[in-house]
Order: C-alpha cells, then structure tokens, then sequence
C-alpha cells in the first residue's frame, strides 16, 4: 500500500511524547512489511537542515492568505523510513514544538498545523505519490479528512484515498476560533454539518472523529474507555456511533530498549544473567548518591504533569518515605512539582533523588536500576515505560487504566503469568497499600523472582502492531469503496 503518514513529531528528530515514538517506530515496522510509506513532519529549528537533502521549493495554497512557499527536505540518511520535512520559518522557526518557553501554546498553533495538513497532500504531487491511505495522528492533522473531502477531492493523486486518524491523547483537542476556516479551504457546509463546530468555535479532533473512514487508538482498553464521560472528553457521543473504531497497542522498539543490549547502562544483563542486574542498581544510587543498600528502589520517568498521576505521588510521598525503600524521579512539567520533588529530595537525600529534566541515558539508567517502575496515571492510552519496564526485570505498580491494564498482569493469585502490581481507585491511600504490598512481596525471593522472570519474557512488537494497522487499512479502504459505488 502507498501511505501518506502525517505527524507533528518524530522520535529522533523532535518528541515531546509517545506520538513521536509511534511516528518513528510503526513506519518502520510498515516498510519492513513491504509497504510504501512516505512519513512527513515539520522542520523545526531543533532539525539540522544542513544535515537534510534539499528537494526545492513548493507552494502551499492557504485561502484568501495566497500561497505560502517552503522548502521540502528529505532525510536521505535515514534508511529505516523515509522522511520528509516541510521548512516554513514563520510557523515552524521556533525551539518549541507546540509551546514558547513560558509553557504558553502558541497563538498560531492553529494556522501551524493547518499549514502543515495542507502541506503533506502537496508533498505527495510534488513526489508523483497516489495515495492508498492517509494516517493522520491527534489533533494537529486531524483535519486532513475534511480537506481532503473538499481541497484534494477530485485530485489523482488522493482519488482512491482512504483516511485512518489514530488517536494518542483525547485530552488535547485543536480547539480554536472559525477563523481558520478559511485557509483551511473546507468550506461553511463542513462547520455547519456537525462536522467541524462545537461551542461556536471549531474543534479539529472532532472533524477527525467524524470524517476519518476509521479511527484507531492506541491500546484496546483506551478504545473503550474513550467512549465514556470520564474518558472522552465532551466527544464520547461521537466515538461511540464510530464504525471502525479500534485500539492497537504499541509496540516497542527492543532495538533502543534491550538490557542486553543497552549502550547506556552499566552493565548488560538478560533473563538468564539476571543476577547483573544489581550492579545497574549500584550504579543507579551512586549518580544519586543514595546509600548502597539492598532495599527496593522505585523509579519514576514522565511528565510532572495531571494525566501521570504526579498529585498522586505528591500527596503519598510522605507515606511512602516512612518505608525502608529509596525513589527515584526523572521528569520536569509543573513548576510546583519540581519545587516540590527538589525540596523533598533536599529533606530525605537518603530516601529520595530528582532529576528535574529528561535525560535520556539516565532514563535507561532507572529503567535498568530499579527494582520497581510507579505509573500511576490518571489515564493513560498506551504508555511505553511499562512495557521498558517489563524488558529490564524493573516491576510495574500502575493505575488499571488503559494500556496500562492491558499490558500490566496483577499478581492477584488469579491471573496466569503476573507480571506487576495493579490499582484500580485513583487515591493515595490505593498508592500506598500497592507500593506496601510491593514491597512485602520484593522480600519474598520466589515470589519477586518469578515476577521478573515473567516480566522479561514478554514481548510487543510493533510487527504484530504493523500487521494490525494493515488489516485496518483495507477495512478503511473497504469502507470507502463501499461508500463510492
């Protein structure tokens, strides 16, 4: 199949989260399938285009504002997926991808990826490129769908085009002002049809929920739970009359997250040198300068933000200090939860370290040195450093939340091959009554041991993940069929 892949990060070029992972990962797992998939992206300043091979200029109609030019570059050292960046200095020129450095998200992030969207169907005329599927990931191209329902319906290159928007976040949105409408090229009909409107103003997630042929997440249980109030986000009504609604887990890469393999930790251990894997917890407490000890150490990587749980930890934390056990955090978000985290780590250096940031060596470092991973997510629609987790030996305490539940195995003396540890209600009291019992259960040797036995024994492959997404292509495809003859 020819696939157009359209996303506004790509892990190894720019990431603020799990998209950029999947952008990277599932293209590649594709291609190996013998599919065609041209992946396109901004070029923001953080991208070297020194680095990039220049494929000249290119005009991008946006409305009644005229035709705006950039330059299209590709990565041609990138053998794993091909790549292509769309160059516009006045949207993309900037060291934030979504957000200025204040946190505050840009005025124009609307124009931005509307920009963007416009873009990617002229990258596929500029390479000859007739379109089988359009894969458009979270808000910031949902709305190609609808334009290409308008703009690109009757062009040659998108005739026999079928549209797939996988959804990473139902919590951001692309809500914004009908003002761009116009540079959209959608027409009025597609705000007044309940396609694009909500509240007076536009929502461009929405227009992908109704307009894609099929919607996929990225877990089966975000599937579903996305269809709920508590899940939805104001849009549960419309996901619920979805057709082809699905949820696809993630895979990871083992290339990048292997302790077998891993560049970055102090020493390389497998299921059958598990015994190594202590020295990474030596090595772990001393970049910490934590006491030595043979104690459980519990890591913690990922945004200080609501969506992760970080009030939970916060609100536990004093609770779970009075225990025989070091913690660890890697992470930055929230102002107050770094001045928090850096206070506590300044009362308790024995018991407790921050890192305020993302480091990536370090990130391995926890993963590989940590007896036990928190994820205590108030929602979570895939999550990845579980399953990292899983791979380095390194117990999950999570949140029955999502890809979390879908993944994680309670050690619940019902469920064949546990793997971690699970809470279901989203308080501190559940937090620390799960670390507690963790905890009890580390001291019990058979019992832990089996754990990261069955841990390391598990495996997501984005292969098996690829495969999923093209039995979900032809549906797409079918679908549109259906609807044209």
């Amino acid at each position: 199949m020819n696939i157009l892949f359209v996303a506004s990060e790509v892990a190894g070029y720019a990431k603020s989260g799990g998209l950029a992972d999947v952008a990277a990962a599932l293209p590649k797992a594709l291609k190996k399938r013998k599919n065609n998939i041209k992946v396109v992206m901004p070029r923001y300043y953080s991208i070297d285009k020194f680095k990039l091979t220049s494929l000249g200029s290119m005009g991008v109609p946006m409305g009644n504002w005229g035709e705006f030019w950039c330059e299209l570059f590709q990565d041609k050292n990138n053998k794993d997926i091909d790549i292509y960046f769309i160059d516009y200095e006045r949207f993309f020129g900037r060291n934030g991808l979504y957000d200025d450095e204040n946190g505050y998200a840009y005025a124009d992030n609307d124009e931005r990826f509307i920009f963007l969207s416009k873009a990617s169907f002229e990258v596929a005329k500029k390479l000859n490129f007739k379109v089988d599927i359009i894969h458009s990931n979270d808000w910031h191209t949902s709305i190609m769908p609808t334009i290409l329902k308008s703009k690109y319906k009757y062009d040659e290159h998108f005739k026999n085009s079928a549209t797939v928007l996988t959804i990473h976040n139902m919590q951001h949105q692309g809500k914004f002002s009908t003002k761009i409408l116009d540079s959209a090229e959608v027409g009025w009909e597609a705000f007044m049809s309940d396609n694009l409107e909500e509240f007076g103003g536009v929502n461009l997630l929405k227009s992908g929920i109704t307009q894609s042929d099929a919607v996929s997440t990225v877990s089966p249980k975000y599937s579903k739970e996305i269809t709920t109030p508590e899940f939805g986000w104001g849009l549960e009504g419309y996901l619920q009359k979805r057709e082809l609604l699905f949820g696809i887990l993630n895979g990871v890469d083992y290339d990048e997250w292997n302790p077998a393999i891993d560049k970055y930790i102090a020493k390389n251990y497998d299921i059958d040198t598990i015994k190594d894997k202590i020295l990474n917890k030596r090595d772990l407490q001393k970049i910490f300068n934590l006491p030595q000890k043979d104690i459980p150490l519990i890591g913690f990587v990922g945004r200080f933000a609501t969506q992760k749980g970080i009030e939970l930890i916060a609100g536990a934390i004093w609770d779970l200090l009075q225990m025989d056990i070091q913690i660890v955090i890697l992470g930055s978000g929230e102002k107050w939860a770094e001045g928090f985290f850096s206070d506590v780590a300044s009362r308790y250096p024995d018991k407790f370290a921050t890192f305020i940031g993302y480091n990536e060596a370090l990130a391995h470092k926890i993963e590989a040195g940590s007896d036990m991973f928190l994820m205590p997510s108030l929602f979570e629609p895939c999550g990845l450093n579980q399953i990292y987790s899983l791979r380095y030996g390194t117990i999950p305490i999570v949140r029955a939340v999502g890809g979390l539940d879908d993944t994680i195995k309670n050690l619940d003396g019902y469920t064949q091959n546990p793997n971690g540890f699970k809470f279901y209600e989203a308080s501190k009291y559940a937090l620390v009554n799960t670390v507690k019992w963790a905890v009890d259960v580390y001291y019990q040797k058979e019992v832990f041991d089996n754990l990261i036995k069955n841990a390391m024994q598990e495996r997501f492959s984005w292969d098996k993940a690829a495969w999923k997404y093209e039995k979900l292509y032809k549906l797409a495809i079918l679908k549109r069929e259906l609807k044209n003859e």
